[in-house]
């Protein structure tokens, strides 16, 4: 009778519960669609841990495919209030965030699960410097990516005289230095520039091709990684400073970089798959470059490091202990592609 009483008692408490209006509603706005692992595998799962953690207090409601504003807007929607969480493209808003913009220098990242433990590890004590205008909440990404073009690309030769939708502002001048031309779009505008020719090429991580529909747009493929677009969430400062200290710990607690890799992972896999879907199908050709080939591109990016570094020090500080940081973060969770 105890026993029933008891299990009575918690029922009707969790009903109660459940049907309690929670205490903090908190906008989440991104710019992939519903459907992308990043919301699935990642927004989802984080929204629930966040409810569960609060016992209901905290609720997220997540706002997909630039419902809110468009992909290079979040940041400052974040900023002002438009929404309380922004899922950001810091290479969107080319030489806004220079620091962040070393994680977007090419052939740095091994993978993506380690990755983003590191970036968002290396990165948290340089936010207040130039994201200071919000929370920096952790840092994101996807498996590595590449070019997908119309025709062959197997060599940096192979890109000039061609128009290139870059990942971020480091990959658009990566492509002027090839001798292509950048066509700055979001990942969501991608088939767009493809499909009325205004891009030849595109790049992207390999499910994203389908995940925006440009898959049976280009059908050849440089099969090599090459840089990792970084992502971020930031939240509103004001809503931040006026949560509880128990609500706040709750969100502190979730923007880790052990968070980071459970936001990441199911979105890394997810597009790692997306190149074995790829290879199989005969009407797309991957182009593997030999040790000599994948040189060229290494040699090719090296001057954006140089530049890197000169837009570092003129911002007055050191890029060597940044960059340095960055490295020694990806090797402490075996992720740095250098070695």
């Amino acid at each position: 009778m105890y026993t029933r009483t008891l299990a009575a008692l918690a029922l009707a408490l969790g009903t109660a519960q459940a049907g309690m209006a929670a205490e903090v509603e908190l906008t989440l706005s991104h710019w992939v669609p519903g459907t992308h692992p990043l919301q699935v595998t990642g927004m989802e799962p984080w929204a629930k841990s966040i409810s569960e953690a609060s016992n209901g207090r905290i609720e997220i409601q997540i706002f997909p495919a630039q419902q809110l504003g468009a992909a290079a807007d979040h940041y400052d929607m974040a900023r002002d209030g438009v929404v309380d969480i922004g899922f950001i493209n810091p290479g969107y808003q080319p030489g806004r965030f220079p620091i962040m913009a070393a994680a977007e220098l090419p052939f740095h990242f091994a993978n993506a699960k380690g990755g983003v433990r590191a970036l968002t590890e290396w990165y948290k004590p340089y936010a207040e410097r130039e994201m200071s205008d919000t929370y920096f909440c952790m840092a994101l990404t996807h498996d590595p990516g590449t070019f997908h073009g119309k025709s062959r690309i197997l060599v940096p030769e192979d890109v000039r005289g061609k128009n290139v939708r870059p990942a971020n502002a480091t990959e658009a001048r990566f492509v002027n230095l090839l001798g292509g031309a950048s066509v700055q779009v979001s990942a969501a505008e991608m088939r767009e520039v493809l499909s009325k020719g205004t891009a030849d090429m595109t790049q992207a991580p390999w499910e994203s091709l389908f995940i925006f529909g440009a898959d049976t747009l280009v059908t050849h493929h440089l099969d090599m990684p090459i840089y990792a677009s970084i992502n971020a969430f930031v939240i509103n400062k004001a809503k931040m400073d006026g949560l509880s200290p128990e609500d706040r710990k709750v969100i502190e607690d979730h923007c880790t970089p052990e968070w980071a890799e459970k936001m990441s992972s199911g979105w890394a896999d997810v597009e790692a798959a997306g190149r074995d879907k790829i290879a199989a199908d005969p009407k797309h050709t991957l182009h593997k470059p030999n040790a000599e080939e994948a040189q060229q591109w290494k040699d090719a990016a090296a001057p954006l490091t140089e530049e890197w570094k000169a837009t570092i020090t003129k911002a007055g500080m050191d890029p060597e202990p940044i960059l340095n940081g960055l490295v020694e973060a990806l090797k402490k969770y075996d992720s740095f592609a250098g070695e």
